[in-house]
């Protein structure tokens, strides 16, 4: 007979093997902080402008990654647009609020 944790096991290890394989696929993490531009320095806007570069680069390495997942058939056509697009769209607000900050940083400026 099969203890229920064996069954748990088994169950647990179907569900895992079912799972699409695109673990390689890790989406960046978006920058935690967009300096304000009223009060930032010059120094951390052209931080924060370097960081933002970086998120895109990593963003779009992600969205390649889904895609060779999709074209290896480990992810299907429907979660990679998904992901692309939630990726692209985080790294468009971040953009946006960027460009505000700019326009904000560089009106005080004069």
């Amino acid at each position: 007979m099969n203890s229920p944790k064996r069954i748990l096991l088994a169950a647990v290890l179907a569900y895992a093997a079912s799972l699409p394989a695109h673990a390689d696929c890790v989406l960046p993490p978006a920058p935690s902080k967009i300096p304000d531009g009223n009060s930032a320095s010059e120094q951390e806007m052209v931080t924060a402008m370097q960081t933002l570069k970086e998120y895109n680069g990593d963003v779009d390495t992600y969205t390649k990654c889904l895609d060779f997942e999709a074209k290896q058939n480990r992810l299907s056509r429907s979660d990679e647009e998904r992901m692309h697009n939630s990726a692209v769209e985080t790294l468009q607000k971040i953009a946006a609020k960027f460009n505000e900050q700019v326009r904000t940083f560089k009106a005080k400026s004069g």
